[in-house]
């Protein structure tokens, strides 16, 4: 047993510094893979292991990467064009206006999606309009630092929007409804107060004024790649693509609602979840008149190999006695009362977002408080409490999340350097406070309707 603690351990240390260090661009899926395929040789893991595994990650993952393949149809759709237009145009030439509606976007777009899939989708479309109104790169930053962190923390109201919190969900059995039900109002509440808190730190660096030369990308665009002839999306006036890109996010925010449904009647979310991506990529293919097999292509399927093999990993960890030792940690804590036990989980697993990544941190956090035998509404307060030290205390380093390393990764693509200096100019100020803010409104919230 001594041996497989020490090769647990090694491969997950190994793994988490080959994610963070990405070499050459290495997608995370390699690493985790390998460390997974050396915990199941080594026998820590064993076949019933995996069989439960993927009971358990199995129907979250296949629901985000429905969401996701939502999210690459919309920017086939020329979404991003027409948002970025549309944002320049809401903020009527004012720099401190076009902040507020980013931050709208980017909370609207996790919830109708997901953490990952927002990131994807909010991050080109704020690339686009800065590039565009010419700002200087000191002056681009405010916008894709507080977009970027908004998106990410926006996970933490309902639990489809992150698939660590899916398969969370399913470790306590906890429906999606009760989730949302417990978190939704405080979790809303700190991110506002989050946005607002950035807005105070970041305010005297946004420019008081922008130019609108982003109008005409929109025009250019439906232009270049959608000629009347051979598709059915009209390029004649705004108003048209506007009423046509409602539609879609309509249907999306439909999809979303069923989901909730799906929840509460105890049928598999992944099956509402398939079945609108793909009517979505029959909408496309009648619409733009092109094969679906390229927004295949363009999927992140490597998000399962990800899921699959970090949760391997984790339970490793868990078979060689991990959890049992965090149970012996933390019991005492837990026994102090709901408030004290809800700040210091919630904060331990900021901590180890921070250090280790969220998606190992939650887990790891999640199975060791399944151990306690808590009753059903101190499980769930902690659990959301942990929530929220993986979906906003986490975003203290840049590291903390997979959404994160993704927008780091979009951002080197697009050749915009954002330093380390200039992002914990900003987190170290607004996650604490945020963070603290949440836990303390989650508690007041479950004494106040739950108990």
């Amino acid at each position: 047993m001594d041996f497989q603690i020490v090769i647990a351990c090694l491969v997950f240390i190994s793994t988490m510094l080959v994610i963070f260090w990405r070499p050459r661009g290495m997608n995370e899926a390699w690493p985790a893979s390998i460390g997974a395929g050396i915990i199941i040789i080594s026998g820590i893991v064993s076949k019933m292991d995996i069989m439960d595994i993927i009971s358990k990650i199995g129907g979250a993952s296949i629901t985000i990467i429905a969401t996701i393949v939502m999210a690459v149809i919309l920017e086939s759709f020329g979404f991003f064009h027409w948002a970025a237009a549309k944002l320049a145009r809401l903020s009527k030439g004012s720099g401190r206006r076009l902040y507020w509606y980013i931050q709208l976007l980017c909370f609207l777009m996790t919830l109708l999606f997901n953490n990952d899939g927002s990131i994807l989708i909010t991050t080109p479309i704020l690339i686009l309009i800065l590039k565009n109104i010419k700002l200087k790169p000191h002056q681009q930053i405010p916008y894709l630092l507080s977009g970027a962190l908004i998106a990410t923390a926006s996970s933490a109201p309902i639990g489809v929007s992150n698939i660590v919190n899916l398969i969370a969900l399913k470790i306590v059995d906890m429906s999606l409804w009760m989730h949302t039900a417990m978190m939704f109002v405080p979790a809303t509440l700190g991110l506002l107060f989050m946005s607002g808190l950035m807005y105070l730190v970041l305010r005297n660096k946004l420019p008081k004024k922008i130019p609108n030369t982003i109008l005409d990308i929109e025009d250019s665009f439906f232009v270049k790649n959608f000629h009347p002839l051979k598709t059915k999306i009209s390029i004649e006036t705004k108003r048209k693509r506007t009423q046509f890109m409602m539609k879609i996010l309509l249907f999306v925010f439909v999809i979303r609602c069923l989901l909730f449904v799906a929840s509460y009647i105890n049928v598999p979310m992944e099956i509402v979840a398939v079945l609108g991506s793909v009517i979505l990529l029959l909408w496309r293919w009648y619409h733009l008149r092109t094969n679906p097999v390229d927004i295949l292509k363009k999927t992140p399927w490597h998000i399962l190999i990800f899921a699959f093999s970090m949760y391997v990993i984790i339970y490793g960890l868990h078979n060689v006695g991990l959890t049992e030792l965090l149970v012996e940690l933390c019991e005492p804590i837990v026994n102090q009362g709901l408030f004290q036990a809800s700040f210091i989980m919630g904060g331990l697993v900021s901590v180890l977002s921070n250090l280790f990544n969220n998606h190992p941190a939650l887990m790891i956090g999640t199975i060791t408080l399944t151990e306690m035998g808590l009753d059903p509404i101190t499980l769930k307060t902690i659990y959301l409490a942990n929530i929220i030290g993986s979906d906003m205390g986490s975003l203290l380093l840049p590291i903390g999340t997979l959404a994160s390393l993704i927008w780091m990764s979009i951002l080197r693509r697009n050749k915009i350097k954002i330093t380390w200096k200039d992002y914990l100019s900003v987190s170290l100020i607004v996650i604490p406070i945020s963070t603290i803010v949440t836990l303390t409104l989650l508690y007041y919230w479950v004494q106040m309707v739950f108990n």
